[in-house]
């Protein structure tokens, strides 16, 4: 039995995570006084929402079937991109902010958050092996090179912090 799944799927996915990243973000934004620490999460956050429209434009952008793609023949449909998002990333709590408890450093949380994008990038390598056409396998690259983007800019405020 074959898997398969589309760019537009993986969009949806790559939304939903950003969406997540900037609820994550807000609530550690919310944890910390001093304007420095607020702020540079409340940035994180903004960054987050950018790269969610950045998806949902590219989304828009890929020509849509009349309808929507089902299971054929030996093809099943991966599970609803929500919930994927969920699983992938951000934990599986429905509210990817439950993760922070309120006493952690401002270091801590860009550890965490580190490792989140680390695993959405994990988590995007793997999902190219279920999309079968080559223009949507590079559009997932995108998205990649994107989230390896936070990476960096993440370690250099870690480093900052340290």
């Amino acid at each position: 039995m074959t898997v398969t799944f589309d760019a537009i799927g993986a969009l949806k996915i790559a939304e939903r995570i950003e969406r997540n990243g900037a609820v994550f973000y807000r609530r550690a934004a919310a944890m910390f006084d001093a304007p420095a620490g607020s702020g540079m999460f409340l940035s994180l956050a903004k960054w987050e929402e950018k790269h969610e429209q950045v998806f949902a434009r590219m989304r828009a952008q890929l020509s849509k079937p009349d309808a929507e793609p089902g299971p054929s023949g030996g093809e099943r449909a991966l599970p609803d991109p929500q919930v994927m998002a969920g699983l992938a990333v951000f934990g599986i709590r429905s509210d990817p902010a439950e993760e922070l408890y309120g006493d952690e450093s401002e270091a801590d949380i860009l550890r965490k958050a580190l490792q989140k994008e680390k695993d959405s990038i994990v988590f995007y390598y793997g999902l190219k092996d279920f999309v079968p056409a080559e223009a949507d396998k590079s559009k997932i690259d995108i998205i990649i090179r994107e989230e390896m983007r936070h990476i960096r800019v993440l370690d250099e405020l870690l480093r900052q912090k340290q």
